[in-house]
């Protein structure tokens, strides 16, 4: 998973794991996840992800109620 992966550096974790949070449902951020998560960022940045994780749970949830698909933009790279 991303937390014990080396391809991330810690601001990136807390920053996953303050919008993991968020993306909960209930959403919930623990304390200490805020506060990691503040230490690597301003309250500005804070709110601008708080803001993108809030955007993209609308809009899957959004698109889940209406069954919309993804249309495939994605292509992960083999191997």
């Amino acid at each position: 998973m991303w937390f014990d992966s080396d391809l991330f550096s810690e601001a990136e974790k807390a920053a996953f794991a303050f919008a993991e949070g968020l993306t909960q449902t209930p959403a919930e951020v623990p304390d200490d996840v805020y506060e990691r998560a503040a230490s690597h960022f301003s309250e500005a940045q804070l709110v601008e992800l708080a803001a993108t994780a809030a955007m993209e749970n609308y809009r899957a949830r959004l698109n889940r109620a209406f069954l919309v698909e993804a249309q495939g933009f994605y292509k992960p790279a083999a191997g």
